[in-house]
């Protein structure tokens, strides 16, 4: 008899899994996808940054308004934690300059080979092209490439991600199955999200270019991160961290010379002499081509008025398209409301049954943040499952 059934083979519910084999209930994962945590190896694929090392208030805050209700979970399974699960599957971490956390392996594989293999020492059924299509009663039903299964376990948790990169597993037909049954679901957004442009001919040969060095103004958020110009728009993380603010109305603002004053970009500009304004800027402030690009696109004319130079310089705006679609998105805001949860994720409608990870209502910025809160949701929702089984 299946005990205990987890719906999702990422991060959270191969968390959630380990926490119930771990109570010694007989556990089944049910997987949708031919292989498991593809999201989760698409993201390591240029380096998989597990968590940032940072004080637990600094870490909470980037959870903004579903900090409070995360807290307990994060404290539990934090920075520090994440780095210890790492090392306990043989996965050695380092931590860059900026506080990211990484394994000093970067690639996603051989940790979740590592981890597939005590999931299964521990005594874990794992079922691949499983696709789960609702509920009957008490018990979970599939299609799997053996016909209709049915699933009657004690308890169930359900991991089955946002409703971004579907191809991978994250299309969040799910909210059409809960919200009838009661659960409430907060609407889906794009986060974590490139916006669309309409590029001027003479951008082209800078697609591809990185900005770095430059400070991102999005209302109150200020992101010093670097970011693309692509074909299609602007993407990469700096332009992620102020993702939210810039999708909910706020206008971007590119500071180019963020270390210096205005008026000592005003002094430099001045010294140029009879140098075209392009001149002025390579040579005076150092701004590379793609940054002049940037200038020429959304300030043109550029003033020759030093004053009035520094002032574009210092305080670019940038007419931003539309977000990226919620399929290209990271990650996805919206998902299973606070107010529908127990302290342990359990469904209030649907008492048995517990919900983790990007199916929750929650936002964070990329950097770690989503992986540690995908492990520290899936973990507590294991635990209370498992304490349900009792």
């Amino acid at each position: 008899m299946t005990e205990a059934l987890v719906i999702g083979a990422g991060p959270a519910g191969l968390m959630a899994a380990e926490e119930l084999a771990r109570a010694g209930l007989s556990v089944v994962v049910a997987e949708a996808k031919p292989s498991v945590g593809r999201k989760f190896l698409m993201a390591g694929k240029s380096g998989l940054n597990l968590t940032k090392a940072e004080d637990a208030p600094a870490f909470r805050a980037a959870y903004a308004e579903a900090a409070g209700w995360l807290a307990p979970m994060l404290d539990a399974f934090g920075p520090d934690q994440v780095m210890d699960w790492a090392r306990g599957l043989g996965q050695e971490v380092f931590t860059g300059s900026s506080g990211r956390v990484f394994p000093v392996a970067m690639k996603a594989s051989p940790l979740l080979r590592a981890w597939l293999a005590r999931l299964g020492q521990m005594g874990v059924t794992l079922h691949t092209r499983w696709r789960w299509t609702g509920f009957d009663g008490h018990a979970a039903l599939f299609d799997t490439p053996d016909g209709p299964q049915r699933v009657e376990p004690r308890v169930t948790v359900l991991a089955l991600g946002g409703a971004s990169w579907a191809r991978l597993g994250s299309d969040g037909a799910w909210a059409g199955v809960l919200a009838p049954l009661g659960v409430p679901v907060a609407p889906f957004q794009p986060a974590n999200m490139g916006f669309l442009m309409d590029w001027s001919g003479p951008m082209a040969k800078h697609f591809g270019q990185p900005v770095k060095g430059v400070a991102l103004h999005a209302g109150r958020q200020i992101s010093r991160g670097e970011f693309v110009i692509s074909a299609r728009g602007l993407e990469g993380g700096g332009i992620y961290a102020v993702s939210r603010a810039l999708r909910d109305g706020a206008g971007l603002v590119l500071d180019l010379q963020p270390d210096r004053l205005e008026a000592e970009v005003a002094a430099r500009l001045a010294r140029g002499g009879k140098d075209s304004t392009a001149n002025r800027l390579r040579k005076a402030l150092a701004l590379p081509p793609v940054q002049i690009a940037l200038l020429q696109e959304f300030a043109r004319p550029l003033p020759a008025d030093p004053q009035a130079l520094a002032r574009v310089v210092k305080h670019l705006p940038v007419p931003l398209g539309p977000p990226r679609p919620m399929d290209e998105a990271i990650s996805t805001a919206g998902g299973i409301r606070r107010e529908g949860l127990t302290e342990g994720l359990e469904l209030k409608a649907l008492p048995g049954v517990f919900a983790c990870g990007e199916m929750l209502d929650w936002e964070a910025p990329t950097g770690g943040y989503l992986l540690t809160a995908c492990l520290a949701t899936g973990r507590r929702a294991g635990q209370a499952a498992a304490e349900k089984a009792g």
